[in-house]
């Protein structure tokens, strides 16, 4: 069975300024090859063969790249944000039309380096993965790792359908989730522009999204400048 993917990589790339005040976050290189390329070898590794890229910034510079490398074989496609950023979720939901909407999509962002397995993810259902890494923000699971809710520790907000953060498991998100096609319809009476965080905040008393906490997870955020050193010695180690 043919499996489908979503490359976040419409971010303008703050963090990673000056270097992405003439280029996309996507583009910008680490270990010598641009953090699409990474992400793009990761996936087709795993046996994603249909992929969708969302672009903003800069976005014919993405363009322009995968057809200068010919989609590395596999089918690419564009979601174009370029008129307004859509954010996560209103990225996924543009986008839904250039999926086969019968399967699971794996969203990874663009920015993401890690040693996990993507083929341990079979899509059954809704599947955030997720670790115990010091952050402020945490999702809230329960014993059976069923999404609850959303703390940010720092401030003492918390959301979902909790009242006691203290109550549940504090995990951090990866970046990397699986969408199952059961919540594709819901989506429909959200607006264009939404975190997906929020969606999935608000369905998970109804429709069960999961963690998965992968033994031995190894996970780097390429989000700044002065990461970008420490990145290529992690690549160097995965």
């Amino acid at each position: 069975m043919s499996k489908q993917a979503m490359i976040f990589a419409a971010g303008l790339g703050t963090r990673l300024k000056p270097l992405t005040d003439t280029m996309p976050k996507a583009l910008v290189k680490v270990g010598g090859q641009p953090l699409l390329w990474h992400t793009v070898m990761k996936l087709k590794a795993a046996g994603y063969e249909h992929m969708v890229v969302n672009v903003h910034h800069f976005a014919q510079q993405i363009v322009d790249y995968l057809k200068q490398n010919d989609n590395f074989g596999l089918d690419i496609r564009i979601s174009d944000e370029s008129d307004k950023l859509l954010e996560t979720g209103g990225g996924i939901k543009k986008a839904l039309p250039l999926f086969d909407r019968s399967k699971p999509i794996l969203i990874h962002n663009v920015d993401i380096l890690s040693n996990l397995d993507l083929t341990a993810l079979d899509g059954s259902v809704t599947t955030l993965v997720v670790s115990p890494r010091q952050t402020k923000r945490y999702l809230l699971f329960d014993d059976d790792l069923c999404l609850r809710g959303w703390t940010n520790i720092e401030t003492g907000e918390v959301k979902g359908e909790v009242t006691n953060a203290d109550s549940y498991r504090k995990l951090a998100f990866s970046g990397i989730h699986v969408l199952h096609p059961s919540l594709f319809p819901l989506m429909d009476e959200w607006p264009d522009r939404f975190p997906i965080m929020d969606f999935y905040l608000k369905v998970c008393a109804r429709h069960p999204i999961r963690g998965y906490e992968p033994c031995g997870l190894r996970l780097m955020d390429v989000g700044k400048l002065d990461t970008l050193h420490e990145a290529e010695q992690f690549l160097n180690t995965l």
